[in-house]
């Protein structure tokens, strides 16, 4: 499910606007997010945790599933009552990101209290948005890539993404208010950016944007066509936040394994991964998200090859049955990629594998659900994340028939989960008494009495916890150091462990 983060960061006051951030959604969100604080910041605005004490509050939305445009909804509502309830000091209230493509004028229409809108590809708008200023100041470094006009410029494209746009995938036709020109911005190692992750860690976004053809998904038309990132900006930036102390970097994308397809490079991630792994100071490294079929030897090897890149594969699969997965659009099935993990358990030693799925795709039968499990049982993913479908329009599954009712797609849901459950049970108990690398994250949210942290089989934010009960005597462990742990108990997703 979506992610809701209020951002907090709190640069020196240099200027007597405040401004504050709550963004939704994926890590991808939250870079964009990040961008527009940087860009805030530089203009001279203060940032600010605080909605009361903000004169400007900014709502970065989601867009991806009904539920997410719902929190998105919801959360702009609260926000408006900073600017109409008597104790209120926000003067202004801007919506950003995906929401903003779907519905960019009936935002403005039905929320008369917000002053502003700005898209995904409009992020340097943000400063006109929340009415900051930017004051004279010398020639500055950062170079903010714009495009507005009515035929997007897109500097290199991949051969599928063109058919793809012939072919309608980013039309928007259907959207009442959305702007004809498609998203087009991609941020770049210049472009200023607040971190709000924990000083350890960062994402950096290597690609926007996606061409495949998936049925059940709208992305492409609130994202754009796919990009890549310049090489050597990727590596710029990665460099420069080592430098500032960031010890795992996560490398996001819609598609990660296209990377680079656009600009000629032929296994493109796994090059980049391999120049990623010279960098000094940086000990974990991975990558969300892989598409089945494009998970190379190549790549495998590189994985394999580096101790700072984690044994990590996030390959959303979306179904097992070979007749969902073509309504889907997608392709594949339960024997390919059986086939598939295989190669990856043997490539990698101890490769960590997580996946999703969408269950109650319009005709799914009892029969397909079923393949489904049986596959689930038999792939025995370490982690695991179940969606009921939701109806998008502009999505191609929208005016699919046979729709299975909200209350079968809930219970299959819940029928794989369990099942789900049961396995990372048995997974978890098998890693009793092994020592892992442990990032400590702090004190435990769920008791004081606990620290917690993640391995490198824990994405930051999506995976389980590892919570520390025990630590040498004398030794005071630190938030965002590395340890060594030796894992003492196990439960269905998290972990008990004592620093050795």
């Amino acid at each position: 499910m979506p992610i809701k983060k209020s951002i907090f960061a709190t640069p020196e006051p240099a200027f007597p606007l405040k401004v504050g951030f709550v963004s939704l959604g994926c890590p991808k969100n939250l870079v964009d997010s990040e961008v527009m604080m940087g860009m805030l910041a530089q203009a001279g605005a203060e940032l600010t945790p605080n909605a009361e004490a903000a004169d400007v509050i900014v709502v970065n939305t989601c867009s991806f599933i009904g539920s997410a445009q719902q929190e998105s909804i919801d959360t702009i509502l609260e926000m408006t009552r900073h600017k109409t309830n008597a104790g209120g000091k926000a003067t202004r209230l801007v919506v950003a990101g995906c929401l903003v493509e779907r519905f960019h004028d009936e935002i403005r229409k039905n929320i008369p209290e917000v002053d502003a809108v700005v898209g995904t590809g409009e992020l340097e708008k943000i400063l006109a948005a929340a009415g900051v200023v930017e004051r004279p100041r010398a020639p500055s470094p950062f170079n903010i890539l714009t495009s507005h006009t009515s035929t997007p410029k897109i500097a290199t494209s991949r051969a599928e993404g063109d058919r793809r746009r012939k072919q309608g995938r980013f039309a928007r036709d259907s959207w009442d208010g959305a702007v004809a020109d498609l998203p087009n911005y991609l941020y770049d190692d210049h472009t200023p950016r607040v971190l709000t992750t924990p000083r350890s860690s960062a994402y950096i976004k290597i690609a926007e944007g996606c061409d495949h053809p998936c049925s059940f998904c709208i992305i492409p038309q609130l994202r754009g066509q796919f990009r890549s990132r310049r090489f050597e900006s990727v590596i710029a930036e990665a460099e420069r936040l080592a430098q500032s102390g960031v010890r795992e970097i996560t490398l996001i994308g819609q598609d990660t394994t296209c990377y680079g397809e656009d600009l000629g490079l032929q296994d493109g991630l796994a090059l980049l991964l391999e120049k990623l792994a010279g960098v000094e100071g940086l000990q974990w490294i991975r990558f969300l998200y892989a598409y089945p079929n494009k998970i190379t030897g190549r790549l495998l090897e590189t994985i394999a090859a580096h101790d700072n890149i984690c044994s990590y594969i996030d390959v959303p699969l979306q179904h097992a049955s070979a007749g969902v997965l073509k309504r889907m659009k997608r392709g594949g099935g339960a024997d390919l990629f059986l086939r598939s993990i295989a190669k990856m358990r043997r490539e990698i030693p101890d490769v960590t594998l997580r996946t999703s799925f969408i269950v109650g795709f319009p005709g799914e039968t009892e029969k397909e659900f079923e393949e489904l499990c049986g596959f689930v049982k038999e792939a025995e993913f370490d982690w695991m994340g179940a969606f009921g479908y939701s109806d998008q329009e502009g999505a191609g599954a929208f005016d699919h028939d046979q729709k299975l009712s909200p209350r079968e797609i809930e219970s299959r849901r819940k029928a794989l989960m369990s099942l789900q459950q049961k396995i990372s049970r048995r997974r978890k108990k098998s890693l009793i008494g092994r020592e892992f690398d442990l990032l400590l994250e702090g004190t435990s949210t769920e008791s004081d009495l606990l620290l917690e942290g993640r391995t490198a089989m824990h994405a930051p934010e999506i995976d389980g916890k590892v919570f520390v009960n025990d630590y040498p005597e004398g030794s005071e462990p630190k938030e965002g150091e590395f340890y060594r742990c030796r894992i003492t108990e196990a439960h269905d997703y998290d972990l008990v462990a004592e620093i050795v």
